[in-house]
């Protein structure tokens, strides 16, 4: 009888075991996906503006970064973009702001995207709620691209929209 429980109970733990360490592991990606934005960029867009982006060293689940658009010499736009370790996945959060720190987002919003895939120098995230992904690229020790995609035909197509350079 006491082996039958032992038996019983071995069986039934082990049929929680994957369940348990599933609910341990980070689901969705990890900060470590996006590690390589880590540092000073500028870019330059097609309409003139000038972009300086920062982002800090990952840290405990989370990284974070700021971007300055510049145009004709005069602030344009803030973000502020931080990616986080949740228990949903990796989320990529972005707040802008007009000067002033005037937001664009009400108070307790926030644009939102979810993880979808990554590798090696490579990471995808999709807006919530809608059909817009967001490609996070390092084509290079002091390059990477944020590039736009939409689909088209079935397939993601995905345009830059800024070519950042490292800068020191």
């Amino acid at each position: 009888m006491k082996r039958m429980y032992a038996l019983l109970f071995f069986f039934v733990f082990a049929g929680l075991l994957p369940q348990v360490y599933a609910q341990s592991q980070p689901k969705g990606g990890s900060v470590a996906d996006v590690s390589f934005i880590q540092g000073n960029w500028k870019a330059t867009t097609a309409d003139g503006r000038s972009i300086d982006g920062v982002w800090v060293a990952p840290e405990n689940g989370n990284i974070m970064g700021s971007m300055r658009m510049m145009k004709g010499g005069k602030a344009d736009m803030y973000e502020i973009l931080v990616y986080e370790q949740t228990p949903q996945g990796l989320v990529s959060l972005v707040k802008h702001f007009a000067p002033g720190l005037i937001g664009h987002e009400e108070k307790d919003k926030q644009d939102r995207y979810n993880f979808v895939e990554a590798s090696k120098d490579k990471a995808i995230f999709q807006k919530e709620g809608e059909d817009l992904r967001i490609l996070y690229e390092k084509r290079s020790a002091n390059q990477f691209v944020i590039a736009r995609g939409n689909q088209q035909d079935g397939k993601w197509v995905f345009k830059d929209l800024f070519v950042f350079n490292r800068t020191k």
